[in-house]
């Protein structure tokens, strides 16, 4: 019961993928409903779906779905299901999520939405016209960081933008173990879409539409499908320029996702390994650090006096979150969360690098709008 006495209404769960993702999701479901208090709606975990049924099941019990199944349509035709979570590998992005979305189910699909461009504007056209609340899953633009970062730039405390430099490194990519991630037919890309995408989006958040690029792409594994590391050049709508790095082959990085932006009147950086500080120069003074914990900061209200930092897993509470507000009618998906345009327009920019690559020349970043 909510304090005024009324009943919170029940949303069903069902989830696609039990590894990784599945327990960060899972983790926020739960962490949800009583620290984001009280929730737009309460997640019950209804039904959770993977190929190997004895993990799945284990999956289940220890996250709390009431069931699981090796069908994920089966997941989809359970009319106790009302949202579907889909954290399964790239290529089972696409077909669950439609099929979810033209039954009448609200949809949440990992990053990157489709293995190109040409699916995922497939997936944008087809759960648009099907009128349900839609979200990519890019969890990065729910750091506290990130959202005073944007507040910041949104009162042009930075003057005009100049300079925005991305990079994402990893160091797990030098292994000979058989990974979906490193098959094209199942991932798409490599690190381009795996880490790439996550500092598209958050260079499409926080600096504007990416109109140009010039990039290479390298693939260091022998008779590896993908690429295992890019750089890109890139030029923004606006007049700023930037830089664009991804790689799994970088020796002792374990999750380093930074980015600066540069402009008129100062600049701001942030590191995600020290996820509740923001750096901030003004007007050519050195950088300075913002712990972000204050209770006026951006989701400080649901957790700790300041100074009590948060971790990475409350992202997702904070992503999910929004997720139910907008099916509750509280609030929309845009602008602060990634729709499935926003899905289909990081992965245009991903496929403007592969076609640089490729040829050796600028690419001009294509973009297509609803039919």
């Amino acid at each position: 019961m909510t304090s005024s006495g009324n009943q919170i209404r029940e949303l069903g769960v069902g989830m696609i993928g039990y590894a990784f993702m599945g327990k960060a999701h899972a983790n926020a479901y739960r962490t949800l409903g009583y620290m984001a208090w009280p929730p737009p709606l309460r997640p019950s975990l209804r039904s959770i779906a993977g190929r190997d049924e004895r993990a799945v099941a284990e999956a289940a019990t220890r996250y709390g779905f009431e069931r699981s199944v090796t069908d994920w349509k089966e997941l989809v035709a359970d009319p106790q299901v009302e949202l579907l979570d889909n954290n399964g590998p790239n290529s089972v992005h696409a077909e669950p999520t439609i099929a979810a979305a033209e039954a009448g189910k609200h949809v949440i699909c990992e990053k990157p939405l489709g293995r190109d461009a040409a699916e995922s504007y497939e997936l944008w056209q087809r759960v648009q016209a099907a009128g349900v609340v839609h979200m990519c899953a890019f969890n990065y633009r729910f750091v506290p960081a990130v959202r005073l970062a944007r507040q910041l730039l949104e009162a042009e405390e930075l003057g005009e933008i100049h300079h925005f430099r991305g990079r994402y490194l990893q160091d797990w990519g030098a292994t000979t173990a058989a990974v979906w991630r490193f098959e094209k037919a199942e991932a798409g890309s490599g690190a381009l879409g795996d880490l790439g995408t996550h500092v598209i989006d958050l260079a499409r958040y926080l600096v504007g539409e990416i109109t140009e690029v010039a990039a290479l792409a390298q693939t260091f594994q022998p008779e590896r499908e993908v690429d295992d590391a890019v750089e890109a050049a890139v030029a923004f709508v606006g007049g700023a320029v930037g830089t664009i790095e991804a790689t799994r082959f970088a020796s002792g990085r374990k999750n380093a996702f930074t980015w600066e932006i540069n402009g008129s009147k100062g600049s701001l950086a942030f590191d995600l390994e020290r996820l509740n500080e923001l750096q901030l120069s003004e007007h050519g003074k050195g950088f300075r650090t913002l712990l972000v914990t204050e209770p006026d900061h951006p989701f400080m209200e649901w957790w700790w006096p300041p100074g009590h930092v948060i971790g990475w897993e409350h992202t997702f509470v904070h992503e999910l979150e929004h997720l139910l507000g907008a099916i509750a009618g509280r609030n929309t998906i845009a602008p602060h969360g990634a729709t499935f345009e926003d899905g289909y327009r990081a992965s245009e920019v991903c496929d403007a690098i592969e076609r640089s690559a490729a040829g050796g020349r600028r690419e001009t970043v294509r973009r297509k709008d609803r039919s």
